[in-house]
């Protein structure tokens, strides 16, 4: 789909001063003025407490977007017509009479009105509650970030009070991970060739992994992590979307309904997890003082704002089974944690082997033949098949076919933050998280939060590993392993 020119508009950014609208949505909004995606009329008003005038704010903006813009760096002057779109508000979302001044700042703004909420998620009912007390909840759109609650139950109680104020097409819950052009090239791939669709089902695929891995620790975030973990931070959210991308059925039109009945579909699907059984098919872990890179990086426990008894996980691994027709029998794989070896996003689907192999023991190893979805730091889709060396005898070699987007396509590839919120300002709903989405994520998360709050503290494992041994064992139950432990 051709992306073009949106129709006029009023964004209005919660947490204008914040991190993520600096690193992330601000830049993604240049990179789109920059394209000639927005209309000209569009505007841009952020609401942060800060005591600053518009222009103390767009100092700001200069100070700490500017080194978050794309490689290609800041073209100044689309840059300067850039920040002429943005006003600033000073609000306090305790003073009633500050909304009243953020409708009056409104009044003559244009188009449609979107409310991007990049705040602490007990922030999200009072100021939906104060939109709607000065009636700007009518013919707007509303934005929520993760996290969505703790629980199933904060989350329903979330989108109960935010539901009664706007309609559900009217709230887009954001997940990043959707809008990512490998995501977007899987559906492609899937949908739009016949090569890939017989093969996509048991009788074909042996396993699929999915890993999002970090270098990174907690940095500042360490209150906030050690209340959430990596189970509710990464998995019910990214991991467990990213899974239904790829285990959904073919959806009959692309429209919004439709891609996300598929993705509902998968989820409810999932096998739910007994207790007793948790300890053999989900694997936890902390990470404890190690080195990266060559950097020493100290153990969780001693980051800032962390409980120095905490019993916070920071790594997960998880056996999932879909009970369907499609995919019965085949483990999926999901893995996430902070200070692993390496900055990983990617997607493995192992095919099973041929029956019977003329060619040596090569062509019967696991995995000979696999796709490779890679999220980050390199978008790619990579096929890993055999041939024959070069040479006497018949001896086999895996070799691999690149969809390289960077050098394939010569336009930019687009930043995930900006495709998403594109999509919000045209009302395209297909890449957000609806509401019964969620609800059947956290069902099936829930049994596990439940006995890990009750069991003992996660297993240790150094910083720059890939995690505690009991993730690899796991695998190998199933005759298999990570991609990185193959190498």
């Amino acid at each position: 789909m051709e992306f073009q020119p949106t129709s006029s508009f009023t964004f209005v950014l919660f947490g204008g001063t914040g991190d993520l609208s600096m690193r992330k949505i601000l830049p993604a909004l240049y990179e789109a003025h920059r394209a000639g995606m927005l209309a000209a009329s569009g505007k841009i008003v952020a609401v942060a407490r800060h005591e600053e005038d518009r222009d103390g704010y767009l100092r700001w903006v200069n100070e700490h977007v500017k080194a978050h813009v794309a490689k290609s760096g800041v073209d100044e002057n689309a840059w300067s017509s850039f920040v002429d779109r943005i006003e600033y508000v000073k609000l306090d979302l305790g003073k009633a009479e500050d909304f009243v001044k953020l409708r009056d700042a409104m009044q003559d703004l244009p188009g449609t009105r979107v409310f991007y909420l990049a705040t602490g998620p007990s922030l999200f009912v009072p100021i939906c509650r104060a939109l709607a007390s000065v009636d700007l909840n009518e013919n707007a759109r509303i934005v929520l970030e993760k996290p969505l609650g703790y629980d199933l139950r904060s989350s329903n109680a979330i989108n109960d009070a935010v539901g009664e104020i706007f309609a559900e097409e009217q709230i887009y819950r954001i997940d990043h991970y959707l809008g990512k052009e490998p995501v977007q090239n899987l559906l492609a791939l899937r949908f739009g060739n016949a090569l890939f669709e017989p093969l996509w089902r048991r009788e074909w695929v042996e396993s699929i992994q999915i890993t999002i891995a970090e270098e990174l620790g907690v940095e500042a975030r360490g209150d906030f992590y050690d209340n959430t973990g990596a189970l509710r931070d990464m998995v019910q959210n990214h991991l467990l979307q990213l899974l239904s991308i790829v285990a959904m059925e073919p959806p009959h039109s692309m429209d919004s309904d439709s891609v996300r009945d598929e993705k509902l579909r998968v989820l409810r699907a999932l096998k739910q997890i007994d207790p007793r059984d948790i300890s053999k098919v989900a694997v936890r872990g902390q990470y404890h003082a190690g080195v990266i890179r060559g950097t020493s990086v100290p153990a969780y426990a001693t980051e800032p704002g962390v409980k120095t008894d905490s019993a916070t996980e920071t790594f997960v691994a998880l056996k999932v089974e879909i009970e369907n027709w499609r995919w019965a029998g085949v483990p999926f794989f999901l893995r996430t944690g902070k200070r692993l070896a390496d900055r990983v996003a990617e997607i493995v689907v192992n095919f099973r082997a041929v029956p019977h192999s003329a060619l040596g023991s090569s062509a019967l190893r696991p995995g000979a033949n696999r796709l490779v979805i890679r999220l980050q730091p390199n978008e790619t889709i990579r096929l890993y098949c055999l041939a024959k060396k070069p040479g006497e005898g018949m001896n086999l070699s895996s070799v691999h076919l690149d969809l390289a987007f960077d050098q394939f396509f010569k336009e930019g590839q687009m930043e995930a933050y900006q495709r998403l919120l594109l999509d919000v300002i045209h009302g395209r709903l297909a890449l957000f998280v609806r509401r019964d989405e969620q609800e059947a994520a956290w069902k099936w998360v829930e049994p596990i939060l439940n006995e890990w709050a009750a069991s003992g503290k996660p297993k240790p494992y150094a910083a720059g590993t890939w995690g505690p041994a009991a993730a690899s064992a796991m695998l190998a139950q199933h005759d298999t392993c990570w991609l990185e432990e193959e190498n």
